[in-house]
């Protein structure tokens, strides 16, 4: 199970909907900063505490050669979300099948004579 400071940054990275935008250009390969940037209507320092933000929750990585910084997502950076929400899945289910059996022996009950 991830620890919680890492989903909390993982999460708090997640949230933005400009960071989830740039997540998912990512996502068909890396791209300059500039590149990223283009289509979002803000300054280029706000801009870059989105890739901040991204980098510190573990999301992507940055790689500067001259005056272009490159960024690319990070292999498998969404499993400690995935792995939380596979558990979280996991107990609720379990909850809501034992509230069914439940309620199924309670209607068995009012049934009978």
């Amino acid at each position: 199970m991830p620890n919680e400071q890492e989903l909390d940054g993982l999460f708090r990275a997640l949230a933005d909907p400009t960071r989830r935008a740039i997540l998912a250009r990512l996502a068909h390969g890396p791209a300059s900063v500039t590149d990223l940037a283009r289509p979002h209507a803000m300054a280029l320092p706000s801009f870059l505490a989105h890739v901040r933000a991204l980098e510190e929750g573990g999301l992507i990585e940055t790689a500067k050669a001259g005056r272009v910084r490159t960024c690319a997502l990070r292999t498998g950076a969404l499993a400690p979300a995935r792995d939380w929400m596979t558990a979280q899945r996991l107990l609720w289910d379990g909850r809501h099948d034992r509230l069914e059996a439940y309620l199924k022996t309670l209607t068995e009950t009012s049934d009978d004579p």
